[in-house]
């Protein structure tokens, strides 16, 4: 068994009880398509495991010994660099939750190459997702998010600025037009 198909086990396993908040739909979908976004742009197998497997940690009861015994160093590294840091209780923080997004940022930034491609795949997926939701649902798609639009536009403007000063790729562009439109919406 190859590693993404590792990866898209495990994946499917850890993610089979969950939907997304935006509408509902299986979870699984979401790491599914960053993966195939990935594949795509002809990523390394690694990077594109890594994008099935990138939320297991933040999201499911799946270590990080376990993945990186299952799929090895580069896969875990990358989905560690990608994974907000559950180390600190965020919560009991000042600004806790802008905190926890400028810590994300920065360590993509300081990150490799594979762990960009992870992280503005799942920037890419989850605008492509809010957009769609708020065709449908209108500006009571906001009410979903716990900060609301003007807090995830700061963040998503936040990845994309250093995105832009750290990788070039066309991803990053797709990107910066997702995070356009999404400034767009009421």
């Amino acid at each position: 068994m190859n590693i993404v198909e590792k990866a898209a086990r495990i994946a499917v396993t850890a993610h089979k009880e969950q939907v997304r908040k935006s509408d509902g739909s299986p979870y699984i979908v979401h790491p599914f398509m960053c993966a195939m976004l990935l594949s795509k742009h002809a990523f390394p197998d690694e990077v594109v495991a890594a994008a099935l497997v990138h939320d297991v940690l933040e999201d499911t009861t799946v270590s990080n010994d376990e993945l990186r015994a299952a799929l090895g160093d580069t896969v875990a590294d990358i989905v560690e660099a990608v994974s907000e840091d559950s180390r600190v209780d965020w919560r009991t923080i000042e600004n806790g939750w802008e905190k926890r997004k400028e810590a994300y940022i920065e360590t993509v930034r300081n990150a490799s190459e594979g762990a960009k491609a992870v992280s503005v795949a799942d920037k890419i997926h989850n605008l492509q997702s809010l957009l769609r939701a708020h065709e449908e649902q209108g500006p009571a798609v906001w009410k979903k998010f716990n900060r609301g639009k003007e807090a995830k536009l700061w963040f998503e403007k936040g990845v994309l600025t250093m995105l832009q000063e750290t990788w070039q790729h066309p991803l990053v562009d797709e990107y910066a037009v997702l995070v356009a439109r999404m400034e767009q919406l009421d």
